[in-house]
């Protein structure tokens, strides 16, 4: 099953958001939080790639981001996980990764397409 890395620049957003994607459409999904840094608000290179490892059962890791400097960590850290393959999702975080959540639970989803699913919500309106 395709893993989700959560990076946000809060630990506590991190973990609601992982919280909600499960409870709303991940099923069994491996959804692991790695948000703040050893100081508090900010993203780390080493927590987001043992996210990724933890969340990486063979199948490949998607990471779904905040904004500024998560990229560039998540990226840092993509280099860092050797032995897993991942890929930054370009989608709002809360959005992408509920998406990404039900298309992990598809017995057809593969990276591209967990990706394309999360990359979907950034057409969402939330009013008309």
């Amino acid at each position: 099953m395709i893993g989700l890395v959560v990076v946000s620049h809060s630990a506590k957003a991190a973990e609601g958001i992982a919280e909600v994607a499960a409870q709303m459409g991940g099923g069994n999904a491996r959804i692991v939080p790695a948000g703040g840094d050893e100081d508090g608000i900010g993203t780390s290179p080493d927590r987001i790639r043992e996210g990724i490892e933890e969340a990486d059962d063979g199948d490949g890791v998607v990471v779904l981001v905040d904004l500024g400097s998560a990229v560039m960590n998540a990226e840092l850290a993509i280099e860092m996980a050797m032995d897993s393959e991942a890929v930054i999702a370009d989608a709002p975080i809360l959005e992408g990764t509920l998406n990404a959540a039900v298309e992990t639970t598809s017995k057809k989803a593969t990276l591209d397409s967990v990706v394309e699913r999360a990359e979907d919500a950034r057409d969402y309106r939330k009013l008309n």
